[in-house]
């Protein structure tokens, strides 16, 4: 009775406040609507009553827990699924504010930091073969006239971004948190370089390791399942592709003063990362932060562009060129859930129901956060404080030429 009550108030809340075309349906068969339609757009399935407290407080954590976990069953489109759970989210967590706000750090240890790599991203390659494209590119690609497809996009965001870095026949790049490979093929296929490229994961070296020995290219790309904070020597180009998330913000100064350490004196490094649009905590609002840390990216932390930009000069580097990306990440989202919607059926037998769950609702959130600015995603180049000004381009038109 005491739950029946308190459903029902709840339900004739979110509807006065927001009128949202979704349905309710508990396990015995009762239906309550959110708001006044011909029909529902989203249809929550109710299994058990030990869904009610997660629904009656539903913050992104709790109603992705609840599906997660199987409590809840969700029918509709996707997109229309996440648009609904922030609906819900907005009209009903009366903390909300302070769910935004709550600061979590991480020890970020090597030994932690490689558990948590590889929770992320040893699920199999298998499975990141389904939704991403035939290179493997596990980042923000750039579709740079707005038409392109995933792979072209892919491509043309790997050339922008050694092109960004001058990257010249014979240098010495380093590429921090190299995926699957794809960075240093290019770079080396197309730009002359000669590559080191670190990984924490272990199924992204074996397949990083393969494909540069099928290219023939082993006398050029060195693979290692190294942390970066291990790598010794020089380098004239550096870049870190989507791994400054697994950092920590308050070690962010010493990571940039490692990447100072390893480049030549006149050196080039990029860092193209994801950072929140909250400068205190860090967090994405709505608990959505609390959801990515429980079940994708363990221990990852976000941190404002002013942050970066600050633990970037205390580290001794000078960022001479800032880009946004986000409506750019906000579309590559939207592909991989599309592409992981269409292969549904594959993942399912690729992992369990737990994962499959996580994974869908995490690729659609994420096109949801990075379209409404909830979090952010820039590309710095830097390269060591203190040199002269007239060593810089007067322009940024040399990034925008044709490559070689």
């Amino acid at each position: 009775m005491f739950w029946e009550k308190k459903l029902a108030q709840w339900v004739e809340e979110v509807k006065a406040k927001a009128n949202i075309p979704a349905r309710l349906v508990l396990w015995d068969g009762q239906q309550h609507d959110f708001g006044t339609f011909a029909a529902p757009a989203v249809t929550l399935k109710v299994n058990s009553a030990s869904a009610l407290p997660l629904l009656l407080e539903p913050s992104l954590d709790n109603l992705g827990e609840a599906y997660v976990k199987g409590k809840i069953d969700i029918e509709g489109k996707l997109s229309d699924i996440i648009n609904i759970s922030y609906s819900l989210a907005r009209s009903t967590v009366t903390n909300a504010s302070k769910l935004a706000r709550v600061r979590r750090y991480f020890n970020h240890s090597k030994s932690s930091d490689k558990k948590a790599v590889q929770y992320h991203y040893d699920v199999s390659n298998e499975f990141y073969k389904l939704w991403l494209d035939e290179n493997m590119v596990y980042s923000c690609a750039y579709f740079e006239n707005g038409d392109e497809d995933l792979a072209t996009a892919q491509i043309k965001k790997i050339d922008h971004i050694l092109t960004k870095i001058q990257v010249q026949p014979g240098q010495r790049l380093l590429d921090i948190g190299c995926g699957w490979g794809a960075l240093v093929l290019r770079a080396a296929q197309k730009f002359g370089a000669k590559c080191v490229g670190v990984t924490l994961s272990q199924n992204q070296f074996d397949l990083a390791t393969r494909r540069v020995k099928d290219a023939g290219l082993e006398g050029q790309i060195e693979i290692r399942l190294q942390d970066y904070r291990d790598v010794q020597g020089q380098f004239d180009r550096i870049t870190s592709v989507g791994m400054f998330e697994h950092v920590g913000r308050k070690n962010l100064p010493g990571y940039f003063q490692k990447i100072h350490d390893l480049l030549t004196d006149d050196g080039i490094a990029m860092n193209h990362g994801i950072t929140s649009t909250d400068y205190d905590s860090g967090e994405t609002a709505l608990g959505g932060g609390e959801f990515i840390d429980r079940y994708v990216f363990p221990d990852g932390e976000l941190p404002h562009i002013g942050l970066a930009l600050e633990s970037m000069q205390r580290g001794g580097l000078e960022a001479f060129d800032v880009e946004s990306l986000r409506r750019h990440y906000a579309r590559t989202l939207d592909i991989w859930a599309d592409n992981f919607e269409a292969k549904a059926e594959i993942a399912k037998q690729l992992v369990d129901d737990e994962k499959f769950r996580i994974w869908r609702v995490y690729l659609a959130g994420c096109a949801y956060a990075f379209e409404n600015d909830d979090v952010s995603i820039y590309q710095v180049v830097c390269r060591k404080a203190g040199r002269s000004a007239t060593t810089l381009p007067w322009s940024r038109r040399f990034m925008y030429e044709k490559a070689l």
